[in-house]
């Protein structure tokens, strides 16, 4: 088992780099039970998916990039610092935690290239070179790009190389609700990370703040969550699952909100028809982040190219919401036809929180890995009927 879970690490193509080349293979390995001190029992899945945890102590833990060579980093926000976490031994529970940056601003964003370990802060894009062999005692960063704003309102990044190699780095909306005439925000931008002086492009507009997004294992297309609007009731607007179709879209902000709702103050400029509507929405303040197609081989085939989404949560909401892995079911034609709760139980009954999904991940062995900022934990799902 250990050969072959080594086999398929090595194997494994960079995270987040071109999607017809990522995916999950095999049947996930049944972990032994759990005598940690996480409630792991008040977890909700689908007949036969099993929880566990990868680590725990992880301070702040949000996005996640697993490299070929099987070092999983993590990003955080609040904390200031990134990780390295390795499973040495092959039992798909880290034993070696590594810090390998402190004090930076919210270096949400991971991404690995190359051997090297892409880190955005709000306004810089860094760059730590051949840190797989330098876990125990990290090189000083390289500043790859250093001209994003640097407002800290939804300043905080998720970045992804895409199927044409290329960061792809987006830029939140600098207010809960405002109209800026810079093109950079409230979008998704690109860099060309080799000549990123010239190599900088917006390539998605209208994206109030997005803090994940993946390309679809068949099709290449890009598919991102988005934040919706506070402030407009606990029950709307909802936030929104979308698809860039193509380059140089809109998705509707600040003008128009989950495809029908124009705004109150933005909405007589434009019409909701002017824009892209979402493929599914999602429940209001639910906070998604973090999503990931369903591509593991050991998953029941029901699972194939759905999408998975981690919802961090309500903040201000009368009655909390979200705070789970939820899943949207697709039809032939990339279209939302079902919305329901994957993996639930971080929000109590009486409002109590203990856990708040960030970011997922897939593992070789076909598990996936949801991070979580609350728990400082990231646990891993797997599906072992």
């Amino acid at each position: 088992m250990r050969l072959l879970l080594l086999f398929l690490l090595i194997s494994q193509t960079v995270c987040n780099e071109a999607p017809a080349e990522k995916k999950a293979e095999g049947a996930a390995t049944v972990a032994p039970v759990y005598t940690g001190k996480l409630p792991l029992d008040k977890i909700k899945l689908p007949e036969g998916f099993r929880i566990t945890t990868f680590a725990e102590g992880v301070e702040n833990a949000r996005s996640l990039c697993l490299s070929p060579g099987g070092t999983l980093f993590v990003g955080t926000r609040n904390a200031g610092n990134v990780y390295a976490l390795r499973d040495t031994n092959g039992d798909l529970v880290a034993d070696l935690q590594y810090t390998l940056a402190t004090g930076l601003r919210m270096p949400n964003g991971v991404a690995f290239r190359n051997g090297s370990l892409y880190v955005a802060e709000v306004s810089r894009i860094l760059r730590f070179d051949d840190i797989e062999n330098r876990l125990e005692n990290p090189p000083a960063p390289v500043v790859v790009f250093a001209d994003y704003p640097t407002d800290g309102h939804h300043g905080w990044k998720y970045i992804a190389f895409g199927p044409d190699g290329k960061l792809y780095v987006p830029v939140g909306a600098p207010c809960n609700i405002c109209e800026r005439e810079e093109a950079v925000y409230a979008s998704i931008t690109r860099l060309d990370v080799d000549n990123p002086g010239k190599g900088f492009e917006v390539v998605q507009h209208g994206i109030r703040n997005t803090v994940g997004f993946t390309w679809h294992p068949e099709t290449g297309d890009l598919w991102f969550t988005d934040n919706g609007r506070d402030y407009l009731g606990d029950d709307q607007p909802a936030c929104e699952l979308n698809h860039a179709a193509a380059e140089g879209q809109h998705f509707g902000y600040p003008y128009c909100h989950q495809g029908d709702i124009p705004d109150p103050k933005f909405g007589e400029k434009r019409p909701c028809s002017d824009f892209v509507a979402p493929v599914q929405n999602l429940g209001p303040h639910t906070a998604p982040l973090g999503l990931e197609f369903g591509r593991s081989a050991g998953w029941p085939e029901s699972y194939k190219n759905q999408v998975l989404i981690a919802e961090h949560g309500s903040w201000n909401r009368t009655k909390k919401i979200g705070y789970r892995v939820s899943l949207v079911r697709l039809n032939e034609k990339g279209e939302g036809i079902a919305y329901e709760p994957f993996a639930s139980g971080w929000l109590e009954t009486n409002d109590d929180v203990w856990g708040r999904p960030v970011d997922l991940e897939w593992l070789p062995d076909g598990s996936l890995l949801v991070s979580d900022d609350y728990a400082d934990a990231i646990y891993r799902i797997y599906y072992a009927p």
